[in-house]
């Protein structure tokens, strides 16, 4: 499997990367300096997970990843496209067809069924849905059948699910995951951290993910460990008792 660089960043051919961020909020002495200076590189069908401490800036290197946040310096690249630099237009775009997102919270439309609920990106970015891409991706996460159903009639679980299909029906380039089983039990968590990395190693996907939870960073081929705006560590294919006795040495 292909590996993905750290420290310098030069990523050639990488689906995402990060050269020199920095992210500072506030000015002065009130500062407060969120990133300070982070290289990193996700090869294209890898499965990355972003680890540290509250307060070491995990969040924010994905939000700037994933063109939510921009860098106060440095720059962020999809593929061969920087993308830190884009007008709020473009970048808007862009992020529709080749980013995917899936967040702690669902953020689905309980009015909507299921199926309205995946194509609502593409509706909101004027596009007309594709029917066979939207059941598609409910196969995919295991949801076949279940596309009139409402939110409100599925598990936490499923609804995940939902999420997972919502942000895969435009077939992104990366799907980015903030914390996506922290609304779940233990046992639906692993059902999401399984779909995720099938979408690695049968699909192609490359996924980064932010969790504080070991175990799920033991799904991911890399962990990454940040402390205090800095990637101060890298684990390769780690259980979840190394990634829990790095994560301790770090206050997290």
């Amino acid at each position: 499997m292909a590996e993905m660089a750290t420290g310098t960043g030069t990523g050639v051919g990488a689906a995402a990367r990060a050269e020199g961020l920095h992210r500072e909020y506030g000015r002065g002495a009130a500062a407060v300096r969120a990133l300070r200076g982070v290289s990193v590189a996700l090869a294209p069908g890898t499965f990355t997970a972003v680890m540290g401490p509250s307060g070491s800036g995990k969040t924010t290197l994905l939000h700037c990843l994933a063109g939510m946040d921009r860098p106060t310096r440095g720059s962020v690249w999809w593929g061969g496209t920087e993308v830190s630099r884009l007008s709020e237009r473009r970048l808007a775009e862009l992020r529709r067809s080749r980013v995917g997102f899936v967040f702690q919270a669902f953020n689905l439309m309980p009015a909507m069924t299921v199926a309205q609920n995946v194509e609502l990106p593409g509706r909101l970015a004027g596009r007309r849905p594709d029917r066979h891409r939207v059941l598609e991706a409910l196969d995919r996460v295991g949801l076949a059948g279940r596309e009139r159903h409402r939110p409100g009639q599925l598990s936490g679980g499923q609804q995940q699910r939902v999420a997972i299909a919502r942000a895969l029906v435009s077939r992104p380039e990366v799907l980015f995951a903030d914390e996506p089983t922290g609304a779940l039990d233990r046992a639906t968590g692993h059902e999401i951290l399984a779909l995720l990395r099938s979408g690695v190693d049968r699909g192609g996907q490359t996924c980064v993910m932010v969790t504080h939870d070991p175990v799920a960073a033991g799904y991911a081929d890399r962990v990454l460990l940040l402390a205090d705006g800095l990637v101060v560590d890298e684990l390769h294919r780690p259980t979840a008792a190394e990634v829990g006795e790095r994560l301790s040495r770090l206050g997290g």
